[in-house]
């Protein structure tokens, strides 16, 4: 059965992050849904990450991505994309449907890009079944 409202969460590199928080200061519509977590640069994304949060509550998650942007790395984009890639893979050994991720170059004013992005995630998620929760197992 579909997943009714999806919750996502984005990964939102400094400069998304910007464009993330302008979409918001300008008033602008997205799933109420959505948890954004700012992080310094996507490339310290680990595809674990991403799988952790497919497990353990988020229906999807978009990796917003400074881009050519990035204060911190020239081949930022390169980086993201090779760790989505990874992440990808991780997803389907695990058995969940990479289209849950959506990456993103979005600039610190690019509010609309934000948010298109978002509502799209969501749209294929309504159409996916709920991932399977697993529970954590603490080594002590």
């Amino acid at each position: 059965m579909p997943t009714d409202n999806p919750r996502i969460l984005v990964f939102a590199g400094s400069m998304a992050y910007l464009g993330a928080d302008n979409a918001g200061l300008l008033h602008k519509e997205y799933p109420s849904n959505s948890f954004v977590v700012k992080i310094p640069c996507t490339t310290m994304l680990r595809p674990d990450m991403i799988l952790f949060a497919l497990q353990n509550g988020f229906d999807g998650v978009f990796v917003a991505s400074s881009g050519p942007d990035c204060p911190y790395l020239n081949d930022c984009v390169e980086r993201t994309s090779k760790r989505v890639e990874e992440a990808y893979e991780l997803l389907k050994k695990n058995g969940i449907e990479p289209e849950r991720i959506q990456l993103a170059g979005i600039c610190s004013v690019c509010s609309d890009a934000f948010t298109n992005n978002v509502k799209d995630l969501y749209a294929r998620l309504k159409k996916l079944d709920p991932v399977g929760r697993i529970e954590l197992i603490v080594r002590q």
